[in-house]
């Protein structure tokens, strides 16, 4: 789920309680007001976080968790101060020494990426329990999840639960509705397009239309959907290759829907690389966001040709869009390298990895880095590890010499 998606729930629910909705831009980054006067320590990027702190965060600190990089131990006491007693996670607190009180509004997407980020971290078992339990109260009827408690069920919230679920070791088919006894799984099927929807034939809605229930294909939907009905989340790997392909195929079960959505995918990104925004009234461009998105999503159903083909355009094309957005986007382009067994290091000849680390504070260790320098220490061992055996090989060359001789001499002995 992109940052856009996240800001557009909030403008939502901004609306609802009377106040302002700030816009949504249609490039797939979040709104921001004025920028504050500091930016708290330890978190991620310079920008205005007050609708996408908790979110940014957390992707910032998975995509380094999943390259080897331990974060500074302040960014994670910047994460886990945003929980609200009840578990939750906010977007944005600004201060986070204050309880959560009734102008606090928890949702479930910052809550779900916190916890995915967490768990990747390790150490925050706690944090993490609290967090599912609450994801788990405000499950709706039908399985799914909305973005704040009491909305009707959307596919991306849904899918980034499922992530949350299954990266703390909770079956998704197992978590069932109280009333309802519907899993997620039951609800992401619910927005699944039929094969015969064209030109949206295989792909998932974002929700049905609020009137009459239509399902219309949604390209940041499916790519959140595809990635949760296999049971991953938002640092999913690839899956075992999809022999399929791109036909669509009557779905009944998760993974079934998971292929459409997936071939749904890769045949719209198929003449450009990329999907394309789509805001209401807004010129279409391309969606760097959710073209990310849509690369894990490949990569995951096991399309992986088709996911490395728009891996090559971000490479060609995300370097001016992840400067201006920071955290997230590099994070996102991480998470789509490491998806399809690329490099994050060397990303169209950028390092991500030591971009993205720029954007908060220092990192408290880097295994990638090691792993490419090897240390003085270890230079020093190999150094010395070869000169030994520069001797022996001398000693042995030497001795082979002196075999060569005795037994030269022994034959020009006479008897």
């Amino acid at each position: 789920m992109t940052a856009r998606r996240c800001a557009a729930a909030l403008a939502a629910a901004t609306v609802v309680l009377g106040g302002a909705a700030p816009a949504a831009f249609a490039d797939g980054t979040a709104p921001s007001a004025s920028a504050p006067a500091t930016i708290p320590q330890g978190l991620y990027g310079t920008k205005d976080p007050t609708y996408d702190g908790v979110w940014r965060q957390s992707l910032a600190l998975l995509a380094q968790s999943t390259v080897g990089v331990k974060p500074a131990a302040q960014a994670i006491t910047w994460l886990t101060g945003q929980q609200c007693e009840s578990g939750a996670f906010a977007s944005y607190r600004a201060d986070a020494t204050k309880p959560c009180d009734a102008k606090t509004m928890p949702d479930t997407n910052a809550t779900s990426a916190a916890v995915q980020a967490l768990v990747s971290l390790g150490g925050q078992q706690d944090v993490v329990k609290k967090g599912v339990s609450w994801l788990k109260s405000v499950q709706n009827d039908d399985g799914g999840w909305a973005f704040n408690p009491g909305g009707k069920s959307d596919a991306n919230s849904t899918s980034v639960v499922i992530g949350a679920l299954a990266a703390a070791g909770e079956k998704p088919a197992d978590v069932k509705s109280a009333k309802g006894g519907k899993s997620p799984l039951d609800a992401l099927l619910t927005f699944a397009l039929p094969c015969d929807s064209s030109p949206g034939s295989g792909a998932f809605a974002y929700q049905g239309d609020l009137k009459t229930g239509k399902l219309y294909a949604n390209g940041d939907a499916s790519a959140a959907a595809v990635t949760a009905a296999h049971g991953k989340g938002l640092a999913a790997t690839a899956g075992q290759p999809d022999a399929k392909g791109t036909e669509c195929e009557k779905a009944s079960t998760p993974e079934q829907a998971a292929h459409n959505g997936a071939a749904y995918l890769a045949k719209t990104m198929a003449k450009t690389g990329h999907l394309n925004s789509a805001m209401p009234g807004a010129e279409s461009q391309p969606d760097y966001g959710n073209t990310a998105d849509a690369v894990v999503a490949l990569a995951t159903d096991g399309l992986a040709d088709q996911a490395k083909q728009s891996l090559t355009w971000l490479e060609k094309n995300t370097a001016a869009w992840a400067k201006d957005n920071g955290p997230a986007a590099y994070a996102q382009l991480v998470l789509a390298a490491n998806a399809t067994g690329a490099d994050p290091k060397n990303f169209g000849g950028a390092d991500l990895v030591k971009q993205l680390n720029a954007t908060g504070p220092a990192p408290a260790s880097d295994a990638s880095a090691a792993a490419q320098k090897p240390s003085a220490e270890s230079t020093k061992k190999k150094d010395s590890n070869t000169s030994v055996w520069w001797i022996v090989g001398v000693f042995f060359v030497a001795s082979i010499g002196v075999g060569f001789l005795v037994s030269s001499r022994k034959k020009n002995q006479r008897p």
